[in-house]
Order: structure tokens, then C-alpha cells, then sequence
């Protein structure tokens, strides 16, 4: 078999702009480490160098006996709008330093890029960040959006404000969901379907009634809520918060979590291969700032009353 018939190629020639070398913030203090998305130009949407930065500073904190509890939260406008499909900084063809046993996607053609790529960055990831022996908090606010959602779900608690709000809109993409696609754990099957149909923004209100949010307080209050459940935490013996959290994943996990995500990580990819086979675009012709357009399309109808 000739290297050309194995799906090899030459990586593409193009390299990304980064706008900041330090797409993560860190600091730890009385048995709490923060870390921060800091993409705020481009509402925290996530590359390559965000991820491997954010996996960096979790190693970090779990390597630090003296942090207790992570909190993953954003000073920018919105906690995180999703992938990165169009800033200068996009690096989806750039290749890694991986973490997972996945090989080099950056020389692989068609279908397969994405999916050795997805498997490691995005799949991969949120089941590595969601197993972290130490318990996390997402502190939310402002937008949650598609890959956002990836970031939120993986950690234990997910505190938001009340002007936070979560969506997965990929369905005009023509995907089935995101690719760590825990929707049906995080609400009830109905309200699953309809957060996916209809691509809608849910109100943190809603997401606490449907259980997906343990707690929506005033975005003023929002740090201060977060620092005193963290601190609160952080008294409890390192071992027993371990074991609580494993327990807890593992009814999970018992109750299909991993295996429906895997099940659907091969139908999201069933739908990148069928874009670029009918659109000629592995995510039919969007970028960020058409996703952004249809989005404020769609809020603008509602507020009309015609949504």
C-alpha cells in the first residue's frame, strides 16, 4: 500500500495567529487554584493552544497537594463560545504536542483529520478533565455555547449567574450535537431533544429547574458565591472529595454515559464526512461569525414573538 493510498499527506502550510501566548490564566490560593479562559477578543473560543494550555494548568493544580478544589471560569463577555472555526488564532490543522494515545492528525486526509484530531483534543480531553481526582467548579456567565458546553459538563458543580445561558446550535451544521455529546445525562431525554431541535438558548433558571446547574445566583454575586462554595470544599479531606467524585462518575458511567458519548462521537463524525461530501466543507460552510449571525438572527425573532 503506497503512503498516498494510506491517507497521508503533507501537513497544510499554514500557520495560525495567535493573539495571546497566554490563553489560560493560573493562580492558587488557601486550597483553591483558578484558572481562567483568556481568550476575551474572541469570546473564549477554543484552539489547540487554549486546550493543551488548559490541560496544562488542570496537571497543575492536581500536582499541587495544597489545591484542594479547581474552579474553571472566564473574565471575558461570555464563559466560552465554542470551538474555534475562524479567528486567526484557528490552529486546526497545526500539529500537537498530544497527551492521549492518538496519532498525528495534521498528516492524515479526509475524514480521518478531524476525527484523530477530535478524538484526542475534544473527546479525549473532557473524559481526561472529567475523571481529575479533585473536585472542579465551572463559575458561568454570559454565553455557553456548543464546545463551551464540553467545559462546563465536565466539571462537578457548574455555579452560573443569571444572565448565563447554554446552547448547542451545531444542528444547522448538520451535526447531531457537539462531540462530547452528554446531553442526555446533563437533562431528560425531552428536554435533550428540544435543547438540540431547536438550538434555543435555556435560561440558567431552566438549566438549574432541569438539573444541569446546581446553583443561579446575581452576576454580581457570582465570584463571591463560587469562592465561598470552593473554600467550603476545600475543608474536607483531599481522599474522602476523591472517592465521592469517583463514586459518582462511576454510577455515570454504569448508567452508559461513556458508551452513549462514544456512540455518538462516531454519528457527529458521520456528519462531518457526509458536509464534505455534500457541502464540500467538513462544517458545511460555517464560521464563527456566520454561527454568530444566526444565532442574533434567532434571538431577534423571539423577542418579536415569531420564534
Amino acid at each position: 500500500m503506497t503512503e498516498q493510498n494510506d491517507g497521508l499527506v503533507p501537513p497544510v502550510d499554514e500557520t495560525p495567529v495567535y493573539e495571546t501566548d497566554t490563553p489560560i490564566l493560573y493562580e492558587a490560593a488557601d486550597g483553591i487554584a483558578w484558572v481562567t479562559l483568556n481568550r476575551p477578543q474572541y469570546h473564549n473560543v477554543q484552539n489547540s493552544q487554549m486546550t493543551y494550555a488548559l490541560d496544562d494548568a488542570f496537571v497543575r493544580a492536581v500536582n499541587d497537594d495544597a489545591v484542594k478544589v479547581i474552579v474553571l471560569k472566564s473574565d471575558a463577555k461570555h464563559f466560552s463560545a465554542g470551538h474555534d472555526i475562524g479567528t486567526p488564532g484557528r490552529d486546526f490543522h497545526s500539529p500537537v504536542e498530544r497527551r492521549l494515545m492518538w496519532y498525528d492528525h495534521s498528516t492524515k486526509a479526509g475524514a480521518e483529520k478531524a476525527y484523530a484530531r477530535e478524538q484526542e483534543q475534544y473527546l479525549g480531553m473532557c473524559k481526561r478533565w472529567r475523571d481529575i481526582p479533585k473536585p472542579t467548579i465551572a463559575q458561568v456567565h454570559g454565553g455557553c455555547i456548543a464546545g463551551g458546553l464540553m467545559l462546563a459538563w465536565v466539571c462537578d458543580l457548574i455555579i452560573a449567574s443569571d444572565d448565563a445561558f447554554f446552547q448547542d446550535p451545531v444542528l444547522q451544521m448538520g451535526f447531531p450535537g457537539l462531540e462530547y455529546f452528554a446531553h442526555c445525562h446533563e437533562l431528560n431525554v425531552r428536554l435533550a431533544k428540544e435543547f438540540l431541535f431547536l438550538g434555543d438558548r435555556m435560561s440558567a433558571e431552566r438549566a438549574r429547574e432541569a438539573g444541569m446547574v446546581n446553583r443561579v445566583v446575581p452576576r454580581a454575586e457570582l465570584a463571591d458565591e463560587v469562592a465561598r462554595i470552593a473554600a467550603r470544599i476545600a475543608t474536607q479531606p483531599r481522599l474522602a472529595l476523591q472517592l465521592a467524585k469517583q463514586a459518582c462518575n462511576h454510577m455515570e458511567t454504569l448508567a452508559g454515559k461513556n458508551a452513549g458519548i462514544d456512540a455518538a462521537f462516531g454519528y457527529h463524525h458521520f456528519a462531518h464526512a457526509n458536509n464534505s461530501l455534500v457541502k464540500g466543507d467538513y462544517i458545511a460552510g460555517f464560521d464563527g461569525k456566520k454561527m454568530a449571525e444566526a444565532n442574533k438572527k434567532d434571538v431577534a425573532k423571539k423577542d418579536q414573538g415569531e420564534g
